[in-house]
């Protein structure tokens, strides 16, 4: 008797564009292929982000991250999944001097991760390589608000648009990666209103970190929902607490080792 198996498949571009209006969007960041595995299962799309630099690597921003490194967990992270689009960050110089230099970048990425597509940082300056890139064949996510390669520029990370009067400035960063042929555009560390703004103003999906419930999808750090991390910022909610059980786990197993209790017969061979 011969089985049949369902073909799996992952999600694509277009899908994840068609999901405008729609059924919210699932996102988390990973980094790694094993919590890939469990993340693949529920997100639409997993971005491995280059906050991998912050959270993975122990940097102070992600400004250092260098491309090597996003192509190493940007494979580890395919190999893991099976049904989730891949989007890989573009880091800090790889993409801002001019549209070829983006493009050989990108390609690369694209190339040796397996990757579906790249995300980068930047609204109206970028248009012109947003468009250089997708008119040769590179699928790429916008994002927009508040950008972490930019934070020493804007003085850290600060909430955009608390100040109406910066609105007009936001909106047309959307609008114009949107024509410029970005599939999604990530709305971070923004006011709520704003967002909810933008979200009803553009054609393609908003991807929202810090910002609305109005938005198209949402995404949050792995790590920072899980608890992991010893401070996350407010838009943050803490679905888990395992750095305080990976904590109690260490401490169990030292004290154990101290008084010989482990390895006790049950992990030994006879």
């Amino acid at each position: 008797m011969s089985t049949q198996t369902k073909t799996i498949r992952r999600t694509t571009v277009p899908q994840i564009a068609a999901r405008k209006g729609g059924e919210p969007i699932v996102s988390l960041t990973s980094y790694h292929a094993h919590t890939a595995a469990i993340v693949d299962k529920y997100a639409d799309f997993i971005l491995v982000g280059d906050s991998l630099g912050m959270v993975m690597h122990g940097m102070e921003s992600t400004v250092g991250v260098p491309l090597d490194l996003m192509i190493m967990h940007g494979k580890a992270v395919v190999r893991g999944t099976q049904q989730a689009l891949i989007v890989v960050d573009m880091p800090f110089g790889t993409y801002e001097e001019s549209p070829n230099i983006a493009f050989r970048n990108a390609a690369k990425i694209m190339k040796e991760t397996g990757c579906g597509a790249v995300k980068l940082e930047g609204g109206k300056r970028m248009a012109e390589t947003i468009r250089f890139l997708t008119e040769r064949g590179i699928p790429v996510m916008a994002h927009i608000g508040l950008t972490p390669q930019s934070s020493h520029v804007m003085g850290g990370f600060k909430t955009q648009g608390r100040d109406e009067d910066s609105w007009q400035l936001h909106e047309e960063d959307a609008k114009v990666v949107t024509e410029a042929g970005a599939f999604a555009i990530v709305l971070e560390g923004m006011v709520e209103p704003l967002a909810a703004k933008i979200t009803k103003q553009v054609a393609v999906p908003t991807i929202g970190i810090g910002a609305s419930a109005q938005c198209d999808g949402q995404i949050l750090v792995l790590e920072d929902m899980l608890g992991l991390n010893p401070w996350t910022p407010k838009f943050v909610k803490e679905y888990g607490k395992l750095g305080a059980m990976i904590e109690q786990a260490v401490s169990d197993y030292a004290d154990e080792v101290k008084t010989r209790a482990f390895p006790g017969e049950d992990q030994v061979y006879r």
